[in-house]
Order: C-alpha cells, then sequence, then structure tokens
C-alpha cells in the first residue's frame, strides 16, 4: 500500500475537501489524525470510517491560527503515532466582500485561517520531519490565489501567499529531506461552494470558466494529494500542481 506505515495529519478533515483527502491516505494504508475545530461529530464520523478501513484515526481540536493549539495538535500526532510523515494544510473557509467594504476583521479572519494557519502548522510539523530526515508538505491554494476573484480579495491574498510560502519551505527543508509542494484547487463541490453551485447565473458563469465544463467532485483531487504524499514524489519538492480542471487556464 502506497502509504502503509505513513503518518498523515490532515487539517479541516471532518468535511470537504480534508474529509476526502484523509480518506483517501486510509484506503492506502495511512494512520490519519482528523483535525476539526467545532463539528466534532462530523470529525469522529471520519475517524469511524478510516477505522472501518482497517487503518487507524484520532481526532484532534484545534485552531489552526492559534500556535498554541497547533503544537497540542503535532503533539497529539507524535504521541499518539510515533512520528508525523506527512502535513496537509487544508482549514479555511470565506468571508467574501468587496474590497471597499471589508472588515479588518473578516481580513484577518481569512488570512489567519489560511496563510497563518498554514505556516504555524508547517513549522511545527517541520521540526518533527527535520529531526526524522524526512516528510511531506503539502499546502492547498486555489485559482483565486492565481489569477484573483472578485469579492475574496482576503481569500486571494491568502492563497497567493501560499504559493510563495511553500518555495521557501522547499528551499529551507530540502536539506532535511523535506519535500514541500502546493496544490491549487477549482471549485470543488463541498460545502463551501454550494452558494456558486446552487445559484443558477453563478453556476453558468463559473462553468464556462472550466474547460471541463464540470465542477470537481472530492474524489476527483484527492489522487493529486495521495501522489504527492507517496514515495513516488520523492524527488518533486517546491511545486504547484493545478488540479482545477482548466480553470487555470483561462
Amino acid at each position: 500500500m502506497r502509504l502503509k506505515d505513513k503518518t498523515a495529519l490532515v487539517t479541516g478533515s471532518s468535511r470537504g475537501v480534508g474529509r476526502a483527502v484523509a480518506l483517501a491516505f486510509a484506503k492506502v494504508g495511512a494512520k490519519v489524525v482528523i483535525n476539526y475545530t467545532s463539528n466534532e461529530k462530523a470529525a469522529n464520523e471520519v475517524v469511524e470510517n478510516i477505522r472501518g478501513m482497517g487503518s487507524e484515526a484520532i481526532s484532534v481540536k484545534a485552531d489552526v491560527a492559534r500556535k498554541s493549539d497547533v503544537e497540542q495538535l503535532v503533539s497529539a500526532t507524535i504521541e499518539t503515532f510515533g512520528g508525523l510523515d506527512i502535513l496537509v494544510n487544508n482549514a479555511g473557509f470565506t468571508r467574501p466582500s468587496m474590497m471597499v467594504k471589508m472588515t479588518e476583521e473578516h481580513w484577518d479572519q481569512v488570512v489567519d485561517i489560511h496563510l497563518k494557519g498554514a505556516f504555524l502548522c508547517s513549522q511545527a510539523a517541520a521540526i518533527q520531519m527535520k529531526d526524522q530526515k524526512s516528510g511531506k508538505i503539502i499546502n492547498v491554494t486555489s485559482v483565486a490565489g492565481l489569477v484573483g476573484t472578485v469579492g475574496q480579495i482576503n481569500y486571494s491574498a491568502a492563497k497567493g501567499g501560499i504559493l510563495s510560502m511553500t518555495k521557501s519551505m522547499a528551499r529551507e527543508l530540502a536539506r532535511y529531506n523535506v519535500c514541500a509542494n502546493v496544490i491549487s484547487l477549482g471549485i470543488v463541490a463541498t460545502d463551501m461552494t454550494e452558494k456558486i453551485r446552487s445559484d443558477e447565473k453563478l453556476r453558468e458563469i463559473y462553468l464556462n470558466r472550466i474547460l471541463l465544463r464540470r465542477f470537481a467532485e472530492p474524489d476527483d483531487i484527492s489522487p493529486a494529494f495521495v501522489f504527492l504524499a507517496s514515495d513516488e514524489s520523492n524527488y518533486i519538492t517546491g511545486q504547484l500542481l493545478c488540479v482545477d480542471g482548466g480553470y487555470g487556464m483561462i
């Protein structure tokens, strides 16, 4: 199995993309830590699904924008499974509004979760991976971080920052045999994109931007995460992989 004996921590994995990635990791043998901030029931359901596959899993509540929470999250991972081989920085949410109307609070909330959270989790994980002389960090960005988007300047800024931050991580961590890469997603069928997919006008606008003319299902994107988490990608670091149906080509 491609991730047998590996331990993976996936932030924001009680639902959506994070859930799909966690289940995909477990399916190929990984022990998985499910991270959540509020929905304990959903997180525990993912844990039970993973255990039903014959893999090991725990759920840990943590706000990735809080350093003390992140340290406890990584410590719980290491204490339970003896190490940390794979980190996926997926946690996030949106607070949309036009730039001139955006509040400082909504700017801070989104940038803190997406960008600061990815930094804090990577920093804590890198300490362990450095000592192990191995590890994979996979950060999640989106088309919004590459080309911008109207009404979500906070989200676009955070996601754009993730790309350059990942490249810096790759340069710093390569000497320890730790690879850092970033996956850019388009519109995936999750709770976060419900308005886009259910509003007839928005749906048509966004489908016209996607070359494959459909929104992604979570299972469409999870294979890319498995690849970058596996030994098959041991000579790949500092790279951007777009899994967006061609959205980023427009």
